[in-house]
C-alpha cells in the first residue's frame, strides 16, 4: 500500500516539475535568443515571482528525488 502512495506521489511530482520548469523564463543563450526572446527577458530582471518559482521548483525537485530514491530502495 505504501508503494502505491509513493508511485502516485512520484507521478504527481514529475508532472508538477515538468510544469514548473516550463513556467521559467528563458535566461538567454538558448533557442529563445534566436527568435528574439531575450528582448523582453532582459528588461524584466529577477522579480519576486521568479524567485518564488525557483524555490517551489527546487522543493518539488527535492521531493521527486526523495521519492525516486525511496522507491528504488523499497523495490530492491
Amino acid at each position: 500500500m505504501l508503494t502505491v502512495i509513493y508511485v502516485i506521489l512520484e507521478v504527481a511530482t514529475s508532472l508538477a516539475l515538468l510544469f514548473l520548469i516550463l513556467m521559467h523564463s528563458g535566461k538567454g543563450g538558448g533557442l529563445s535568443d534566436m527568435f528574439g526572446g531575450s528582448v523582453g527577458a532582459a528588461a524584466q530582471g529577477s522579480t519576486v515571482v521568479e524567485r518564488n518559482l525557483d524555490r517551489i521548483t527546487v522543493t518539488v525537485a527535492l521531493i521527486f528525488a526523495f521519492t525516486t530514491l525511496t522507491l528504488d530502495l523499497r523495490l530492491q
